[in-house]
């Protein structure tokens, strides 16, 4: 049974449920104003002519016999009476009444006042039964008067005969709405599930969803969350193939060189020193490449340990400017604006952002240039930037540099020992730690790069930094 039968009924059997609920209070409600209706004049007919009988009850029933009274003058038309003395005769009853015997035996026995419903020779009646005591307290009399049911009878047939076929007509009514309406609601679903049973079978990320007049409720944002997931899937799957790709090429060159070296150094016999240092240097490169091949899996998969904890951060920019000036060579180094401040992060972490950025710098930067640090607070935030006088970035490529395996220059990236996952690692790194990094250049050369990280500035509990803009 799928959904859309399943709603139809549930509709149709709560409307049922409710219909019949409903159906039921209004007959009966009817009837019984009906009833109640025909009972107070009954009883009022009885009462008039017990108070007409009364006086004459109270001397014994003999004296009542000789004082009855013209029945057809209590009540109306529609209204039949009898009174019958103790010993069951038949003392008077209503002219219009052809029938003889007690309309109700049962209440002749009973000394109290009662209603029942009775039907003499098929015709429904409703009858009222009061006793008429003497003064000694002994039953004189009884006072039957009754009413035809038959219009009571036909009202509530036709109101019981509208009830149902108008009840029927609303349940067949409101199943035929609801299930063209479940169809309508549910039609993207379908969509969804084609699209996904195409997706699956022809293994083809970049077909969508197409919901041109889908409405703004939870299924069309269904489709919409669908088509975004397979969007993010796509770039995932095809960052993922593009990553297999470049790990590949990268792990190729470093091995090709090993096993070249290796051959050469078969065939002379010997090992020389040129082929063994071109076999660690490309070790070493190899290690280098699993090693950030390694901490970009974790950081992507989430599983990369970070500790938070409060971090100096310009003491912390000192020693990467130490170690900087150690690996710069022919390049200066130098220090701008540095102000003091506190960030809650790990240390270990902070210092490998640093030292990507600075390397990066120096490596980009030609002899005589010069790399330039400094750490200056705005608002709640601190920015440490990393600038250089290298040949810059064009814009174009300014939004892919921190994308994995990404080179501007790819053959001197390569011949400079790169792998182009440095600023990627350093910029999820980043954001793990509430931070982000920035890069700004014009392009052209000798104006070179400058590189932002922002990170929030250590602040008292519950405090949330504002937007460095």
């Amino acid at each position: 049974m799928n959904l859309r039968l399943r709603l139809t009924l549930w509709y149709s059997a709560i409307l049922t449920a409710v219909t019949v609920v409903f159906s039921a209070v209004v007959y009966t409600l009817v009837a019984a104003v009906l009833t109640h209706q025909i009972d107070l004049s009954l009883a009022s007919s009885a009462g008039a002519i017990v108070n007409a009988i009364r006086p004459a009850s109270l001397n014994g029933a003999s004296r009542l016999v000789n004082t009855l009274p013209d029945l057809e003058r209590f009540g109306t038309p529609s209204i039949y009476a009898q009174i019958w003395l103790p010993d069951g005769t038949l003392a008077i009853k209503s002219e219009r009444l052809t029938y003889a015997k007690p309309l109700d035996p049962d209440a002749l026995k009973d000394d109290k006042p009662a209603l029942r419903d009775v039907t003499i020779q098929g015709v429904h009646l409703r009858v009222y039964s009061q006793p008429v005591l003497g003064s000694d307290g002994k039953l004189q009399a009884d006072v039957q008067t009754a009413a035809l049911l038959e219009h009571v009878d036909t009202t509530t047939s036709i109101l019981l005969i509208v009830l149902i076929a108008g009840g029927a007509l609303a349940v067949a009514a409101a199943a035929a709405i609801g299930w063209i309406t479940a169809q309508r609601a549910l039609a993207p679903l379908e969509t969804i599930t084609q699209t996904a049973l195409k997706i699956t079978r022809a293994d083809d990320l970049s077909l969508r969803i197409s919901m041109p007049e889908a409405p703004p409720d939870e299924v069309g944002r269904l489709g919409m969350a669908f088509n975004e997931s397979l969007d993010r899937l796509e770039r995932l799957f095809n960052t993922q193939r593009r990553f297999l790709a470049d790990v590949s090429h990268e792990l190729r060159t470093p091995l090709t060189t090993i096993r070249a070296n290796v051959d050469l150094l078969r065939r002379m016999g010997g090992a020389d020193p040129t082929s063994l240092d071109a076999i660690q240097s490309e070790a070493e490169r190899m290690s280098r490449l699993v090693g950030d091949v390694l901490v970009q899996a974790q950081v992507d998969a989430g599983t990369l340990p970070l500790a938070h904890d409060p971090v100096e951060l310009d003491t912390l920019l000192l020693e990467v400017f130490r170690e900087g000036q150690m690996l710069a060579g022919n390049v200066k180094m130098g220090l701008g604006e540095l102000d003091q401040a506190v960030v809650i992060g790990d240390r270990d972490r902070l210092k490998q952002i640093l030292l990507n950025l600075v390397s990066n710098a120096l490596k980009f930067t030609p002899e005589g240039g010069r790399v330039t640090m400094g750490l200056a607070l705005v608002n709640e935030w601190v920015r440490v930037t990393i600038t250089d006088t290298g040949p810059g970035i064009p814009p174009e490529d300014l939004p892919r540099i921190f994308d994995p395996f990404y080179r501007v220059d790819k053959a001197r990236s390569r011949a400079m020992g790169g792998a182009g996952l440095g600023l990627s690692i350093a910029q999820r790194l980043a954001k793990l730690l509430g931070g982000r990094i920035e890069a700004a250049s014009d392009g052209q050369a000798g104006h070179g790069t400058t590189f932002s990280l922002w990170l929030p500035l250590a602040a008292p509990k519950g405090a949330v930094p504002t937007s460095p803009a």
